[in-house]
């Protein structure tokens, strides 16, 4: 598997108990709107299923990946704090430190 794309994601998030669900991907440092967060990382995925994500392949279709870093761990919200532009994820309002990071994870593909 090539190396993850989003070097020092680490140094930029992490994770921990989240009281949205589970899990979550918290703020490590300060980013302002439009802040490239990192990319989404891991294999093609070819189901449905924990840690997929879906983004629409201009064409009409749909492409995923199994996460496999620490943008996995992002929990929806319905008023987010980032969204994703194909497999990079980025601020869209002010995200401080420890503030939680989430998206709205939008469409089910399979309900498409």
């Amino acid at each position: 598997m090539p190396s993850d794309p989003s070097p020092g994601l680490a140094a930029r998030v992490y994770r921990a108990s989240s009281p949205i669900h589970g899990q979550g991907c918290f703020a490590r440092i300060g980013f302002a709107p439009g802040d490239l967060i990192g990319r989404f990382h891991g294999p093609p995925a070819r189901r449905n299923g924990r840690y997929v994500l879906w983004v629409d392949d201009e064409r009409g279709g749909w492409i995923g990946r199994s996460g496999r870093n620490l943008l996995r761990w992002i929990n929806h919200s319905d008023w987010p704090n980032a969204c994703f532009d194909g497999f990079d994820l980025y601020a869209l309002r002010a995200i401080v430190p420890g503030d939680e990071i989430t998206c709205d994870y939008g469409a089910d593909p399979s309900s498409a």
